[in-house]
């Protein structure tokens, strides 16, 4: 009963709002001075009068407020409102000397404003650590299940008896005699009732205290289930703090420490005013938080995501001398023209962009409405504006394209190179590479989760490869890269070699100390399915179109030389464009990105085709083929 009520009080006491916690510690500061009053009245007979008693309480709260001490957080106090709350005494000192004047009177004033702090102090720390327990009080405890009701199973439940954070609720066994029984005081269910047991009584986790071998059956029998999934050693090395780190990727893939070896660029941006749109994004965010460090006069973040905008402007605060945070989207071009004329924007970062393959698949017309009429907005209003740089983020999709996310970067690709072929006051140029490691939507994190869950980790395809390098890594490059344009470049960053997904999907598995199940490992623990490629995606990426490369100051940086659409292909190629997203046309929307990309095109003997045929009346000119630009063979 008393365990019940003090988890419905600290429910209560993490479940406050904001402003209630501040009035409360508004309160402790007035009750610091009523104390502070007390002990002196105890101390120094005749004591303090009343109106100075109560002017020092109103001060001190007064004070507090002023310097935001009630804003504060209260695990950030130690660290940073020590200083705070001395100013404060500091301040209710000075504003009570008119009143205590002459020397009896000053040591009064002196202990009191000494009590005051001390108790408005010691308040804070006891309220933290309050906090702290009533957060572990409210938190719910972990529920679960130990397959596996033998020795080893019920000492591991013995040991989690009086674990506040983890509660065993029962065993599965396949001994059926030990089935209805309890144990240890608990109850032995059958294996066959797993699934209904986690979810009517939400297990989080299912310990495997079994032999090895049992390990992939049991696996499979949860395969459906909501609830994480462990070996009986996993859980025990966790559980008390030995637990195997996961593995570090970047030196898996050969590419630790890369960026910390790349020169600062500080002199290219420092002072600029600079605009980075998609800031919430994987590579924005990086992005936001490496030029924060280079000393821009403001550093502008533009993205349609609140909650991401909002993250990483309240990230960055204090680090770069002025942040703003901009609400919207590429493609609104009165919004984007008035940041740029009315914030003298000089340096852009365009990393605002639809990335995911299958999900521009399955949304076409919003994935070529933001990432190749957003860019074009972008552009064109930067070119007005007299936007000294412009620097498009592109990806290794856009060459010989065969997904419409592909299709749709190659042709902000053409785009920006149309631009910069007739710009004189901007420069205009892109950066191509591929899979950043950690962000959302890579396979990284998403194997991380699957191991995390007991499998199985899904590959599309035995053979697949990919390129990848560290978000660090590719914005340290991307910002020298920016440095470097004159106008009109591809820069291609040096990625090292292509990374097979599978060999990657088993480095991880093993890394977490588990091993894989496939044909060749059937009594693994953690299963590899392949799920086969999905619409647009290649069995190999590339970053080139062309053969032709050309050095830049650094080595990990190329410039690609590449043939792109003329002035009158890169317009009709955006008047059909136009027509299908107005129209809500998906399927020519769709037939026009890939014909006017190069990508997922062939030649006939009747001519140019595209897949799906491009419907009338969207009288599309075949544009020419880029150098080195085939379409693939179907």
């Amino acid at each position: 009963m008393l365990g019940s009520k003090l988890q419905t009080l600290a429910r209560w006491l993490t479940g406050l709002a904001p402003g209630h916690k501040a009035l409360t510690l508004l309160a402790l500061d007035g009750l610091a001075v009523a104390g502070a009053v007390v002990i002196l009245d105890l101390v120094l007979p005749g004591g303090l009068p009343g109106p100075v008693a109560l002017w020092a309480g109103l001060l001190f709260i007064g004070l507090g407020a002023l310097l935001s001490l009630h804003r504060m957080k209260l695990r950030d106090y130690q660290r940073q409102g020590l200083p705070r709350s001395l100013a404060q005494g500091l301040g209710l000192l000075v504003g009570l000397l008119p009143m205590l004047s002459g020397q009896p009177r000053m040591a009064q004033l002196l202990l009191l404003v000494g009590l005051s702090v001390a108790l408005s102090l010691s308040g804070r720390i006891a309220l933290l650590r309050l906090a702290l327990i009533a957060h572990v009080l409210a938190r719910r405890p972990q529920q679960l299940l130990i397959w596996g009701a033998g020795r080893a199973g019920q000492q591991l439940a013995a040991a989690l008896a009086g674990d506040e954070a983890q509660r065993v609720v029962g065993f599965l066994d396949d001994d059926a005699r030990k089935q209805g029984r309890r144990l240890v005081g608990l109850p032995v269910h059958a294996p066959s009732r797993a699934g209904s047991l986690v979810a009517r009584q939400r297990i989080d986790r299912v310990i495997l205290a079994l032999p090895r071998h049992a390990h992939g059956r049991a696996r499979q029998a949860l395969a459906g289930a909501d609830c994480e999934v462990m070996t009986l050693p996993g859980f025990a090395a966790r559980l008390w703090g030995a637990e195997r780190a996961p593995p570090d990727v970047t030196r898996l893939l050969g590419r630790a420490g890369l960026d910390r070896a790349l020169p600062e660029v500080r002199e290219s941006y420092a002072g600029e005013v600079v605009l980075v749109t998609g800031a919430g994004g994987s590579i924005g965010a990086e992005l936001s938080r490496q030029l924060a460090r280079l000393g821009p006069a403001r550093l502008i973040l533009l993205d349609h995501s609140e909650l991401a905008l909002y993250d990483i402007a309240r990230e960055l605060e204090g680090i770069a001398p002025e942040v703003s945070a901009v609400l919207g989207s590429v493609c609104d071009a009165a919004l984007v023209t008035e940041l740029l004329q009315g914030r003298r924007v000089e340096v852009i970062f365009h990393a605002a962009a639809y990335k995911h393959v299958p999900l521009v698949e399955d949304n076409p017309l919003s994935g070529l409405e933001n990432n190749v009429i957003g860019t074009r907005v972008l552009a064109e209003a930067a070119a007005r504006a007299g936007v000294g740089r412009m620097i498009l983020i592109s990806t290794d999709k856009a060459v010989r394209p065969t997904s419409l996310m592909g299709a749709s970067k190659r042709l902000a690709e053409e785009v920006m190179q149309d631009l910069a072929s007739r710009s004189t006051a901007t420069r205009f140029a892109m950066v191509r590479f591929g899979n950043v490691m950690g962000s959302s939507g890579s396979v990284v994190p998403l194997f991380a989760e699957q191991i995390a869950r007991g499998g199985p980790v899904t590959v599309t395809h035995p053979e697949v490869t990919r390129y990848f390098m560290t978000a660090a890594e590719a914005v340290r490059l991307t910002l020298l890269a920016g440095a470097y344009a004159c106008g009109g470049e591809v820069f291609v960053l040096d990625m090292g070699a292509p990374q097979k997904i599978l060999h990657l999907a088993r480095q991880m598995i093993l890394g977490a100390g588990l091993t894989p199940r496939d044909a060749d490992h059937p009594d693994g623990e953690i299963e590899i399915r392949f799920t086969g490629l999905r619409p647009g995606e290649k069995l190999e990426e590339e970053l080139l179109i062309g053969d032709d490369m050309l050095p830049t100051p650094h080595p990990r940086i190329l410039r690609a030389q590449e043939a792109h659409l003329s002035q009158i292909e890169v317009a009709a190629a955006l008047s059909d464009l136009k027509r299908a997203l107005e129209n809500r046309d998906a399927a020519a929307a769709r037939a026009a990105a890939l014909l006017w990309a190069g990508g997922a095109v062939q030649q006939s003997g009747t001519g140019w085709q595209v897949p799906g045929g491009l419907p009338p009346p969207y009288a599309v000119s075949p544009p020419r083929l880029m150098q080195g630009q085939a379409g693939p063979q179907h």
